[in-house]
């Protein structure tokens, strides 16, 4: 099976994939792309929470148009998203998309899938060819008797077979279900046929909380065979919610460093201090502090100190009142309605 520090390495705008290169997170806006403005203030949303490519959808000719004002204005690489009609992608590739997504299947025949390719070679622009169960072809629906893994990986092979017998490689390849199991099936027999690099992702995961528990188990299970060089959280929400699951679901599984770690207890009859509000205005303060450390919020003195010592830094919460930690020793203990404060403080003036 190739993991990716086998995958070939492709170049997008100004990072590379594949060949062991860091994961990159990537989103998808969901402004009109044909709004520059709206557009661009996403994308800087976006890139503030730690995107790393960014994909627009290219539906029409003044999206495609829009893609050269909107890559100006950003600092992370653009891809455009392009379905059906073989002009937008060439149009998209023209106005500096750094790379284009396309299910050749949809843009139409050879000649049409060859012009884009043509396109792309000239400013050597990368490929995604994408699958998506939900758009698996008929024939092959038929031969495997429903979508299956095994459907998604010939169809999946079969578009990347028909690029390369036109004389161009440099490609990524997705592979999208919403069923979990299925996915991350794909993805392990596509790796043990290919190497080209993966972005990798649950497709139509849902809201923000099933969204996220499908994508997480779903990404930790093809992330932790070493498949997958980009990835997607997809969600039904604010797609800064999907950066920061992404970089969550990333550092669980040892693949990422950086960003503050927030653990806090689930609650019990013992807490007698307002923890749940507190963990979330918590986890809601770290977000803009770029530190590499744990913080605990726990709720009563069984296993508040404990976790806490563990911690870099954290509170332990009694009644009314905790203790605050630091590195494992008391700091001082401090009345509940300081807590935040406290810890706002400390991380304002944190030193390792």
């Amino acid at each position: 099976m190739t993991t990716r520090e086998h995958t070939r390495k492709v170049r997008i705008g100004d990072r590379v994939i594949g060949g062991g290169n860091p994961i990159l997170i990537q989103s998808m806006t969901n402004t009109r792309t044909e709004d520059v403005n709206a557009t661009v203030a996403q994308i800087h949303r976006l890139e503030e929470a730690g995107c790393e490519l960014i994909r627009c959808t290219v539906p029409t000719m003044e999206a495609a148009k829009a893609l050269r004002e909107i890559k100006r204005q950003i600092s992370i690489p653009l891809i455009a998203d392009i379905h059906f009609d073989y002009r937008l992608a060439i149009a998209a590739i023209e106005n500096g998309a750094d790379k284009i997504r396309i299910n050749p299947g949809n843009i139409g025949s050879q000649e049409r899938v060859l012009a884009v390719v043509d396109a792309a070679r000239e400013r050597d622009v990368p490929i995604r060819v994408g699958v998506n169960s939900g758009s698996l072809e008929k024939e092959i629906i038929e031969k495997y008797g429903g979508v299956t893994a095994d459907g998604l990986v010939e169809s999946a092979l079969d578009k990347v077979h028909w690029i390369e017998s036109m004389d161009y490689n440099n490609l990524v390849v997705s592979i999208k279900s919403s069923d979990v199991l299925m996915c991350a099936e794909a993805y392990e027999k596509f790796a043990q046929q290919s190497d080209y690099p993966l972005h990798v992702g649950i497709t139509e995961a849902g809201t923000v909380i099933s969204g996220n528990i499908k994508s997480a188990v779903g990404l930790a299970l093809i992330l932790s065979k070493g498949i997958g060089d980009t990835i997607r959280v997809s969600l039904s929400g604010d797609p800064v919610e999907e950066i920061r699951s992404a970089k969550l679901i990333l550092r669980t599984l040892g693949l990422r460093e950086g960003g503050i770690e927030v653990v806090s207890c689930p609650t019990c009859g013992r807490t007698q201090i307002d923890l749940i509000s507190l963990a979330n205005q918590v986890e809601q303060l770290v977000q803009s502090y770029p530190l590499n450390i744990k913080v605990a919020v726990m709720g009563c003195i069984v296993n508040g100190p404990g976790e806490g010592r563990e911690a870099d830094l954290g509170i332990a919460g009694g009644k009314g009142e905790g203790l605050l930690m630091r590195h494992g020793e008391i700091i001082r203990k401090i009345p509940e309605s300081e807590f935040l404060p406290a810890l706002k403080w400390e991380l304002d003036h944190w030193e390792d």
